[in-house]
């Protein structure tokens, strides 16, 4: 062997193989996340409770013969609609690290305004700004005790529930109002094509929006921010009393829309109404996979809880069990879903 052949050897043998020259300067892949999209929509909670909501519809066609008629799930829709759209901005609020429990109360005054409204002889158009304003204004109050006077929200809120209602209590008494114009039913009564009510349609058009808001704008993602800390929100310059006063607003206008659809349907006010929905919300929040801790959840998730409940409380409903019983259930679920994610989250470490 010549002297070139080992020293070519020898550099072949430092060097490594010839074929397959390194180039250093290729940038690498690093993948941002551990698990493909299908492996998280595989351990995902939404998947989870879309998987309970068919079990349930289907346990449902088969425990009464009139479930699966087109009117009486048309009717079923009722259940929930109303109580989903205040569920949409709780589930914004409750993202942030703020709770409002005062929404039941906020709809039976918004509804005692409006039907105050009525008696004076105001109009379809004026009877429904007087509820949004209600709402607006009830939100503005929890909003500014929350983020101007530094009170810790779930207080505030019990305090502003008894407060909201009791001035319904006072207005009404034990008496009611009637004689809402008769465009007024439409909202809660009318149907915009064959079974679909206006109300589902409603509550769609809110799911789209507030799903847009929370995962596709700068605003959705502020809201998670302040929820997972918001000293570090502060600190990058995020307006955290300003986002969270907004969120208390939408709150108090959702509710003032519930308050429009909810009276529309039941077509009188007394200061009774919506009474107990303040748990059966934070119930369709928490249900949806929305820590009650603050920084995570989804908008999809409080969809498909709606349904679930909604689902279970009309199946109930037909089967002629008694309201006191739907209540046990509602408290039992209330805590069970508090603890079941947390044991997800373990799950899926």
């Amino acid at each position: 062997m010549t002297d070139s052949a080992i020293i070519a050897k020898g550099d072949a043998a430092k060097n490594g193989p010839t074929d397959k020259p390194q180039d250093k300067s290729a940038p690498r892949h690093i993948p941002d996340r551990l698990h493909s999209p299908v492996q998280r929509l595989l351990k995902s909670w939404e998947l989870l409770l879309f998987a309970v909501a068919v079990a349930i519809f289907t346990a449902n066609s088969f425990a009464s013969p009139y479930f699966l008629d087109a009117w009486n799930l048309s009717d079923a829709t009722f259940n929930f609609t109303e109580k989903a759209m205040i569920a949409f901005a709780m589930a914004l609020l409750i993202i942030s690290g703020e709770i409002d429990l005062s929404v039941a109360s906020i709809i039976a005054l918004a509804s005692t305004a409006m039907g105050a409204a009525a008696q004076y002889g105001a109009g379809t158009p004026e009877v429904v700004l007087i509820g949004l304003a209600t709402g607006l204004v009830c939100g503005t109050v929890n909003g500014l005790l929350v983020t101007k006077m530094g009170l810790p929200s779930i207080v505030v809120t019990i305090g502003t529930m008894s407060l909201f209602r009791g001035i319904s209590y006072i207005v009404l008494g034990d008496g009611a109002y009637r004689g809402y114009p008769p465009e007024f039913a439409f909202f809660g009564q009318g149907y915009v094509a064959w079974v679909i009510s206006f109300e589902f349609v409603l509550f769609a058009l809110l799911a789209v929006l507030y799903y847009l808001l929370l995962h596709r704008t700068n605003f959705g993602r502020m809201v998670y921010a302040i929820g997972n800390n918001p000293t570090a929100a502060s600190f990058s310059g995020i307006r955290v009393a300003r986002v969270k006063f907004i969120l208390f607003l939408l709150t108090g206008l959702m509710a003032g829309v519930a308050a429009i659809c909810l009276t529309s349907r039941l077509g009188s006010t007394r200061p009774s109404i919506a009474f107990g929905w303040e748990l059966e919300v934070v119930t369709m929040v928490v249900l949806g996979g929305v820590s009650i801790l603050g920084g995570s959840g989804s908008i999809p998730g409080v969809v498909i809880a709606a349904f679930v409940m909604g689902l279970v409380t009309f199946g109930l409903g037909l089967l002629n069990v008694p309201g006191i019983v739907m209540s046990i259930f509602i408290g039992a679920l209330l805590i069970g879903v508090i603890a079941l994610p947390r044991l997800w989250a373990m799950w899926r470490r």
